[in-house]
């Protein structure tokens, strides 16, 4: 048996997310039908972590365990062989058998655009979300700074029963750029919570129309949803890079 490693690159508009679904197609499900097909074993992807319906990856890495005699870099292209043209594996690797692509993570990098435009564009829609008004950015920019450090994040993330007890989080580096229309936020940091950068990323539009008079960090000593903005839709977010070491 080996274990192998894949950093896999999608466009999530037409998945229900990562996670497999007993009524939607997944990104995983998709894979692993993949691979099953080569392998011919029941294989079972370790994630990263989820991405949700609508969201996009240019790194996601998972890994898998297998009897299978192809050597380990041509998985990659008898992977995508079998997967449609919106999922592609662009590494394949073997890896030390302890390696879990979930467990081992140091760190995650997300991306979020936003097209800031009253006319949406046909070739940006289906990746990032458009605000029609101006957004202030020097006000924008100046909140990003605060969101480094660490901190509880009870204000930014949304509910649900299997989120990790402890809101805890450290954010290593977040900026903000406009060019043209296209404002990209990048985040990088040690963990993330349910929905935390696109409610990061509704605060800062907030904050951008002037809807929100408080700053990100008094929002995080409130550690309470309710001062956050809204959550960001999800085609602007990409899970852009995942580092080991």
């Amino acid at each position: 048996m080996k274990n192998i490693f894949l950093k896999v690159s999608y466009d999530g508009t037409n998945y229900c997310g990562w996670q497999k679904q007993n009524n939607a197609v997944s990104i995983q499900q998709t894979l692993e039908k993949a691979i099953s097909n080569i392998t011919r074993e029941d294989i079972e992807l370790i994630a990263s972590g989820r991405t949700d319906s609508g969201v996009h990856a240019l790194g996601q890495v998972c890994n898998f365990k297998t009897g299978s005699n192809i050597p380990s870099q041509k998985f990659a292209y008898a992977i995508n062989s079998k997967l449609p043209k919106d999922i592609r594996v662009i590494e394949s690797k073997e890896v030390d058998f302890a390696f879990n692509a979930r467990f081992t993570a140091k760190k995650k990098t997300y991306m979020y655009r936003i097209y800031n435009s009253e006319i949406s564009s046909p070739f940006y829609y289906k990746y990032s979300m458009q605000v029609a008004q101006k957004l202030d950015m020097d006000l924008m920019s100046k909140n990003v700074k605060m969101l480094i450090g660490t901190y509880d994040w009870t204000s930014f993330y949304t509910y649900e029963t299997n989120n990790p007890k402890n809101p805890v989080r450290t954010i290593y580096s977040a900026d903000i750029l406009k060019n043209s229309d296209m404002i990209t936020f990048e985040i990088e940091g040690n963990g993330f919570l349910y929905n935390m950068v696109r409610i990061i990323v509704g605060t800062l539009i907030d904050i951008g129309l002037n809807k929100n008079e408080r700053d990100i960090k008094r929002i995080i000593e409130k550690k309470d949803r309710s001062y956050a903005g809204a959550t960001a839709k999800p085609q602007g977010l990409f899970l852009k890079e995942v580092c080991y070491q």
